[in-house]
């Protein structure tokens, strides 16, 4: 398995705020758990960074900037977007096949948007999604709780089979524990 880790959109605007996601503070933490996981694995880790043409989410402002908190390295590479699609007129299919990547693990924020598209497109690409299933978050909506959402994203892109390629979801410890597809490789 040649995985790279997806984050998607966690930005600063996303997590404070009347409309802030639920609990930003517990999912910035295991994402950076997994994201120190695959720098140590060797496994490419990309930030997605969403961008609007108002004022909410506009480049360089600090609704933009990645999410206070949020460990990143050099290594780690930075891609742009305009719609939930974190594929859609941006380079990321390119430079995915790029690295022989074969399997995606995806976190980040919005659920019900940037997380779920981003993962059926995926699937339509070929590729299978690990979804960390503790590292996505959503402010929800006027139906669901947060914590709605999120279940159902974790049942439903699960659920998809018409791909071929499937969605799995992990806790984020499953996917650092030994034998993960984010443990660093054994020497011998």
């Amino acid at each position: 398995m040649k995985p790279a880790l997806l984050v998607i959109d966690v930005q600063q605007g996303l997590c404070e705020g009347v409309g802030a996601a639920f609990d930003c503070a517990g999912t910035i933490a295991r994402i950076n758990q997994l994201s120190r996981a695959a720098r140590a694995a060797g496994v490419p880790v990309v930030f997605i960074q969403h961008e609007s043409q108002g004022d909410y989410l506009r480049h360089g402002s600090r609704p933009w900037q990645l999410a206070d908190g949020l460990e990143t390295a050099p290594s780690d590479l930075r891609l742009a977007k305009t719609t939930p699609d974190s594929f859609h007129k941006t380079e990321l299919e390119g430079l995915l096949r790029g690295l022989g990547v074969d399997t995606l693990i995806v976190c980040g924020m919005h659920t019900e948007f940037c997380v779920d598209t981003t993962c059926r497109r995926a699937l339509a690409l070929g590729w299978p999604v690990l979804l960390a299933q503790d590292a996505h978050t959503s402010a929800g909506n006027a139906a669901l709780t947060p914590q709605q959402v999120i279940a159902h994203h974790n049942a439903t892109l699960t659920g998809i089979s018409s791909f071929g390629p499937r969605v799995q979801a992990w806790p984020t410890e499953a996917l650092v524990a030994p034998g993960g597809p984010l443990a660093p490789a054994a020497t011998a």
